[in-house]
């Protein structure tokens, strides 16, 4: 039957059951009969119009039923009830163990920074902002002595609440977000805030003020410092899912593991704007209130939490011993067989690119961690030593400086333009990698055959991939945003060397003519890339995370901003120089080659998906094979041809 008689058949039963369907005062028996013919039809349609908008109208047709009468009915106010009285203190419980931890670090490294007030009262200087015990002892003789929180810095009450919860909360997520940096980044956190904190309160001590600060203080710290100390044992939770996957593989793990994390940071968020209120609205009046009523919020402010996450959770595990070892397995879905004769949209050459990076990621990430990244920290401390004044600097745009003094593109010296060839072997050695493991991925994992893949291929990538290089080298940050229009031009040249089993001159012609036939979708591909590192990248290192000037925080702070500080304070103590700044300029440098180790793969593999479309549209292998499986398969079995 041809399409248009189909759909002039059968077009009234479809307008009258959208009809019903629409209707409240619908006939379920009708409506039932109606959704049975629908799926008939969508099966005629699926059989005989596969590529035809008709199929598309009935399967949507068809699921909006089905998803009408399978989902949940939503009782959000039940729901949101029972995650805060049952599911949340469970998995505190669950938790009970890194919380406990992060506790007892937050005290040793609370005596620690009173300890080092009590040789040096100046130290507050290093874990505040320069200048900060001066003031302190101004506001001590006029009277006042938490002063600090009664200062006009902003403009109003209302101001300085939104400032202060908006900061409150950066620093709480990222004391758990840094868990994933194998839970390295949550301990340096927490103890810069404990040990600022305990520095804080000795340094009152000896002034004979420790009541009077620890009234003032803690009228919002019980909320704020708790919030910091859960954070952290949130982000322990979510770091030791990497570190102990258990019977789970590690992305598994990490995923049940920050699944867990983020529900406790979930219910740290009113006591985190809490602590914000108070600090605004109370704490900057702690003068003109009783004593009493400190005491007061303080103890009820720790009740509230002890109550929260130590009392309440106990007693929900002791009452719900059935529920508390339940694992609540993540969302696994397993390793896709990937068509790559196809061709796909850019949508859909996107959503596959993350996937292949999935399922690739363990083999190429061997590779850059065993042979590419001892390469980049050998270059990292050449670059060091070669220049090693200009790495005692800051710089306005600290990511821009550091990948110029690291690639040797500021082109100082002629040691710059042998780092500057050394890396263009690194990235010929990433796009190798990345390639080859696209080409293997249903194979076993062989040195051998990367080794000999590199033999064969390493050259001609290399070569193919000179213009890339060159832009992306060669030109500075600000200039390849401009050049970006260019580069899809000779986008695809190092994916047709790597994939290709033509000559090389073939290949070479082949990644030209794919580049352009594919400059559209490319470009869109590359904005898109770039949009998605500048988001990934915001809480790691931000790219906007521009310094005011030297020895000065950053007005955009970031993770690395705080960790590079804490090298720098710690480098203070042993050196007299600026060799200090060269240590933590030297951290950020292996920063960013892990991200560029990790970011860049995911850009070679949408280049091979690219050659792979462009080869489909042009030669059709992947049409000629399903020519050759038609008629093959069986409506009543599973044959061979299904697993294709």
């Amino acid at each position: 039957m041809k399409e248009t008689s189909f759909i002039e058949q059968n077009k009234k039963k479809w307008n009258r059951f959208e009809q019903l369907y629409e209707s409240k005062s619908n006939d379920p028996e009708e409506l039932s009969d109606l959704y049975m013919d629908i799926t008939d039809d969508l099966s005629y349609a699926q059989t005989f119009y596969e590529r035809r908008t008709v199929r598309v109208y009935l399967n949507q047709l068809a699921q909006k039923v089905y998803t009408g009468v399978h989902k949940q009915k939503g009782e959000p106010l039940r729901k949101f009830i029972t995650v805060w009285k049952t599911s949340l203190p469970l998995e505190i419980y669950r938790s009970r163990k890194n919380l406990l931890f992060a506790l007892v670090l937050f005290l040793i490294y609370f005596v620690i920074g009173a300890l080092t007030v009590q040789q040096d009262p100046y130290f507050l200087d290093n874990v505040t902002m320069g200048g900060y015990t001066r003031m302190t002892l101004d506001n001590i003789e006029a009277g006042n002595p938490l002063g600090v929180y009664a200062e006009p810095n902003f403009q109003g009450e209302l101001a300085m609440f939104i400032r202060i919860a908006t900061n409150n909360l950066k620093v709480a997520f990222l004391t758990f977000f840094a868990g994933f940096f194998l839970t390295l980044g949550t301990h340096i956190l927490l103890f810069q805030n404990s040990v600022m904190v305990g520095a804080f309160q000795y340094f009152f001590y000896t002034k004979g003020l420790l009541v009077t600060s620890f009234l003032g203080i803690w009228i919002h710290g019980a909320f704020e410092i708790s919030a910091i100390v859960i954070a952290a044992g949130a982000g322990l939770t979510a770091g030791n899912g990497l570190l102990f996957p258990k019977s789970y593989t590690r992305t598994q793990s990490l995923q049940l593991s920050t699944k867990r994390g983020l529900k406790i940071m979930m219910s740290l968020v009113p006591f985190v704007i809490a602590a914000a209120f108070l600090e605004s609205f109370v704490t900057a009046n702690y003068q003109d209130l009783p004593d009493w009523s400190k005491w007061t919020l303080i103890l009820l402010s720790f009740g509230i939490i002890t109550f929260f996450y130590v009392l309440y959770p106990i007693y929900v595990a002791r009452k719900n011993p059935h529920l508390l070892d339940e694992e609540q397995p993540g969302n696994f879905t397993p390793t896709r067989m990937f068509d790559l004769n196809k061709i796909r949209g850019v949508g859909e050459q996107l959503s596959d690119s993350f996937k292949m990076y999935r399922v690739t990621f363990g083999r190429f990430t061997r590779i850059n961690l065993l042979i590419v990244f001892p390469l980049i920290l050998t270059v990292i401390g050449f670059q060091l030593y070669n220049h090693f004044g200009l790495m005692q600097r800051e710089y306005w745009y600290d990511w821009a400086s550091q990948l110029e003094l690291m690639m040797g593109y500021g082109f100082y010296n002629l040691q710059d333009v042998i780092v500057l060839a050394g890396w263009t072997i690194i990235f010929t050695i990433i796009f190798a990698g990345v390639l080859w493991s696209v080409k293997t991925r249903e194979e076993p994992f062989s040195w051998g055959s990367f080794f000999s893949y590199l033999a064969r291929r390493g050259l001609s990538i290399w070569f193919a991939n000179l213009l890339l290089m060159a832009t992306v080298l060669l030109l500075p940050w600000y200039l390849i945003l401009m050049a970006i229009t260019l580069i899809p031009l000779f986008y695809l040249n190092g994916a047709s060397a790597g994939l290709d089993e033509e000559k090389f001159g073939r290949r070479l012609k082949r990644g030209f003519q794919y580049s352009s036939q594919q400059y559209g979708k490319a470009l869109l591909l590359l904005l898109i890339f770039l949009g998605l590192t500048v988001i990934a990248l915001q809480p790691v290192a931000f790219v906007l995370s521009i310094h005011e000037g030297f020895n000065n925080r950053p007005i955009v702070p970031d993770f690395l901003d705080l960790i590079t500080e804490f090298i720098k304070r710690i480098g203070q103590i042993f050196y007299d120089g600026y060799e200090y700044i060269a240590i933590a300029n030297g951290f950020r440098q292996v920063v960013y080659a892990l991200l560029i180790l990790f970011l860049l793969p995911m850009l070679v593999i949408s280049m091979a998906f690219g050659y792979y479309s462009e080869l489909e549209r042009t030669e059709a292998k992947g049409l000629r094979r399903a020519f050759e499986k038609f008629g093959k398969r069986s409506r009543t079995h599973e044959t061979e041809v299904d697993f294709d």
